[in-house]
C-alpha cells in the first residue's frame, strides 16, 4: 500500500475533501489524525474510516495555537510519529467579496482560518516530520490565487496566495531535512455551493464552456494529487503549485 506505516495528520477532516482523504489514506494503509471544529463531523469520519485503531479524533479551532499544538501531540502520542501534514482547513464565507465592501472583521477571520491555520499545523507538525527523517507538507491553496476573478472573493483569494508563498519559503527551509512542501490549488469543485452561484442554466454552461476538460471538479481529483504527494512517489517533488483544474487557468477566453 502507498501509504503502509505513515501516519498523516488531516486538518478539515470533519467532512468533505478532509474526509474523503481519511478515508482514501487510510485505504492506503496510513494511520489518520483528523482535527476539526465539529465534533459531529469527526465522528462520522471516525466511523466511515475502516479498520478500528486506524484513526484518532481531535476536536479543535485550527486558528488556535493551543488547538493545534494539541491536536499534533495527541496524533503523535498515538501514533508514535507523524510523517504527513494535510492542511486542508479553510473557510469561503458568503460575506467574502470585494475587499472595497467587506467588513474587516470577515477579512480577519478567513485569514485567521486559511493562512494562520496553516501557518500554525506546519509550526507545531514539521517538528516531528523532521524528527521522523523526513515527510510531506500538502497545502490546500486555490485556483484563484493565480489568476483574477469576476465575481471577488478577495480574503479567500488572498490567503490562498500568501498559503503559496509560505508553501515556497518551506520547502526551501526544511527540504535539507528531508520534508517536501508543496501546494495543491483547486479549480472550481462541483459542491452545493458551487451550484448555488449560478443563478441559471446559461450562466452554468458559460463557466463550464471555460474548462477544456468540460466538466467541475470533483472532490477525489484533488484528494488523488494529495495522495500522490503524501506517498514516496513524490520523492523529488517541493516546492510546486500543483494545480489541479480542469484546464481552466490556462484558458485565455
Amino acid at each position: 500500500m502507498r501509504l503502509a506505516d505513515k501516519s498523516v495528520f488531516i486538518s478539515g477532516a470533519g467532512g468533505g475533501m478532509g474526509r474523503l482523504a481519511a478515508q482514501a489514506f487510510a485505504r492506503e494503509g496510513a494511520r489518520i489524525v483528523a482535527f476539526d471544529i465539529t465534533d459531529n463531523g469527526l465522528r462520522e469520519t471516525v466511523a466511515s474510516v475502516e479498520g478500528e485503531g486506524n484513526i484518532v479524533a481531535v476536536t479543535g479551532d485550527v486558528s488556535v495555537a493551543a488547538d493545534v499544538e494539541r491536536a499534533v501531540a495527541e496524533g503523535v502520542r498515538a501514533f508514535g510519529k507523524l510523517n504527513v501534514l494535510y492542511n486542508n482547513a479553510g473557510i469561503f464565507p458568503d460575506e467574502d467579496g470585494s475587499i472595497v465592501e467587506m467588513d474587516e472583521a470577515v477579512f480577519q477571520r478567513v485569514l485567521d482560518v486559511n493562512l494562520k491555520g496553516v501557518s500554525l499545523c506546519c509550526k507545531y507538525g514539521i517538528p516531528h516530520l523532521t524528527e521522523a527523517g523526513g515527510g510531506s507538507v500538502i497545502n490546500v491553496a486555490s485556483f484563484v490565487a493565480l489568476m483574477g476573478c469576476t465575481v471577488p472573493q478577495d480574503a479567500y483569494t488572498a490567503s490562498k496566495g500568501a498559503v503559496i508563498s509560505l508553501t515556497r519559503s518551506l520547502a526551501v527551509q526544511y527540504g535539507p531535512k528531508g520534508v517536501r512542501v508543496n501546494a495543491i490549488c483547486p479549480g472550481p469543485i462541483l459542491t452545493p455551493l458551487l451550484e448555488s452561484l449560478f443563478p441559471n442554466e446559461e450562466e452554468r454552461l458559460k463557466r463550464l464552456n471555460r474548462i477544456p476538460l468540460g466538466r467541475f471538479g470533483r472532490a477525489e481529483d484533488v484528494v488523488y494529487a494529495a495522495l500522490y504527494l503524501a506517498s514516496d512517489e513524490s520523492s523529488w517533488t517541493t516546492g510546486t503549485t500543483f494545480v489541479v483544474d480542469g484546464g481552466i487557468s490556462v484558458n485565455y477566453f
